[in-house]
């Protein structure tokens, strides 16, 4: 380049005595400073075919930029980047620099195009043109995960505005009256319009009151004791509670919940008198609901559609479940029944007559077990919410059946009929299959006096596959007896 000074576009601020600061700088130091500044770097002369070219770059090596040379600048981009090509060679010719354009080249790897932004100087007066590029394959990358994270975030914020949604209409519309409580401050953080309309105020008015100091001084010490158990143990106990001014009564009871590295008391409070009218109203049903929860045979309640609503212990062992909330509101074909026709068999005889007794089936255990049970069931449909309602008793077990006993064969029809409903269909033609070989083989061996060979001349069988059959069906010679091989000599 010589002591030639370049004009600049006006953004760019170009050295102020470059023949002082650069003095001659020859070509081989030219070169060098122009592969050290960019990743990829272009001669062009005035027809637009590249002379040479530099590039330091591992993803310019990689998609062999070294073919390019002696090709026309615009036939190594894809079609859309043709015409800046042309803007960069025409702008440098006539203004001798030009600014920034991304121009895309076609990948050799079959990856995406390789972005590279340019920028052309024009050398000298026989219209020779260098184009200093960057490569942006690797901002495009970061770019692009930019993109990703923000969507992602988005997404993400999407559903935790859903979820508030959700959560903010469910604590305004219950009709249990709750309070949201800072536990390290005491003070209300939020109230539901139920406690509000409780405690004589507003939602709005609630907000920051030091609880529980709107209760009689004896509350005041017997809610803070219950608010200190559940933060020590996780649970508390329901306290009694009088409000100062109407000495209306209450049952308050807390949880504790963690939230952006804060605790709250989850507060609830019910009025007494509805509490006592409740218990004085459902006395019975409640004795009746304590009678169900403890009787040894399996009691469950379902919905139409099958869906349980409660369970009692008894099915839940039978189940293998823990708790009740494992069961309410899956399917009870879950557990109940051998196989779905089983169970839709059950429902629909129960829906065309309105009532069950002792039928057959079996409930499957969570982890596998399986125990033989009766079922009664009723339908109850005159009321505001049909429902099922099914006992389920262990099932009496009774001696097997003559010749079904240990690994013995059923050996009349009557047997097989009563493993129906017991046992597969694909085990009893299994089963089936094996009682009929086994009496052709004792036929065989009745009509040729036990002679094996012509046994199994008889029966079209090789004397090994007889002999494994017979060993099969536990028929075979014992170990210290002449064997089946003297009977054969014999033959």
């Amino acid at each position: 380049m010589g002591t030639q000074q370049v004009a600049f576009e006006a953004r760019v601020s170009p050295f102020r005595t470059p023949e002082r600061s650069l003095g001659d700088l020859k070509a081989d130091y030219a070169a060098s400073v122009v592969a050290l500044a960019t990743d990829l770097a272009l001669v062009i002369d005035r027809n637009g075919v590249i002379q040479d070219l530099t590039w330091s770059n591992d993803d310019l090596g990689d998609e062999d930029c070294g073919r390019w040379l002696g090709r026309t600048w615009s036939d190594i981009v894809t079609v859309e980047s043709r015409g800046k090509v042309a803007e960069l060679l025409d702008d440098a010719a006539r203004r001798r620099s030009t600014g920034w354009r991304q121009v895309n080249h076609p990948s050799v790897r079959g990856m995406d195009d390789l972005p590279v932004r340019y920028a052309a100087i024009r050398l000298n007066d026989d219209g020779r043109i260098l184009a200093l590029g960057r490569e942006m394959r690797s901002l495009t990358l970061v770019q692009q995960r930019l993109v990703n994270a923000q969507q992602s975030l988005e997404r993400e914020y999407a559903r935790l505005r859903q979820a508030e949604t959700r959560y903010r209409l469910l604590f305004q519309l219950t009709s249990e009256a709750v309070l949201i409580v800072d536990a390290a401050t005491r003070r209300i953080n939020d109230a539901n319009p139920a406690a509000a309309h409780l405690l004589g105020a507003t939602p709005r008015e609630m907000l920051g009151e030091a609880f529980p100091e709107t209760f009689q001084p004896e509350s005041v010490d017997a809610i803070a004791a219950m608010l200190d158990a559940v933060r020590t143990g996780g649970r508390g106990y329901d306290v009694r509670a009088r409000l100062k001014p109407e000495k209306s009564s209450f049952l308050i009871s807390a949880s504790l919940m963690r939230q952006d590295d804060a605790a709250f008391f989850l507060v609830r409070l019910a009025p007494v008198l509805a509490v006592e009218a409740a218990v004085a109203t459902d006395g019975p049903q409640s004795r009746l609901a304590d009678v169900i929860e403890r009787m040894p045979e399996g009691f469950v309640v379902t919905e139409l559609d099958r869906r349980i609503i409660t369970a009692n212990a008894s099915f839940l062992d039978m189940a293998q479940l823990a708790s009740e909330d494992q069961a309410r509101g899956h399917n009870l074909e879950r557990w109940l029944g051998r196989s779905r026709v089983d169970f839709n068999v059950l429902a629909s005889i129960l829906r065309e007559h309105g009532s069950v007794r002792l039928f057959p089936t079996l409930v499957r255990g969570e982890f596998g077990a399986t125990e033989e049970v009766e079922v009664s069931s009723v339908a109850v449909a005159n009321n505001d919410r049909p429902c099922f309602g099914f006992s389920i008793r262990r099932a009496l077990r009774s001696p097997a059946p003559e010749g079904v006993r240990g690994h013995q064969l059923p050996r009349s029809a009557e047997q097989f009929t009563e493993l129906i409903g017991r046992v597969p269909l694909k085990d009893l033609v299994r089963e089936t299959t094996d009682l009929i070989e086994r009496l052709c083989i004792e036929a065989a061996l009745e009509l040729t006096g036990d002679n094996r060979a012509s046994a199994a001349e008889m029966l079209g069988l090789s004397r090994q596959s007889l002999y494994v059959k017979l060993r099969r069906y536990g028929m075979a010679d014992p170990p210290n007896s002449p064997g089946d091989f003297e009977k054969t000599d014999l033959s």
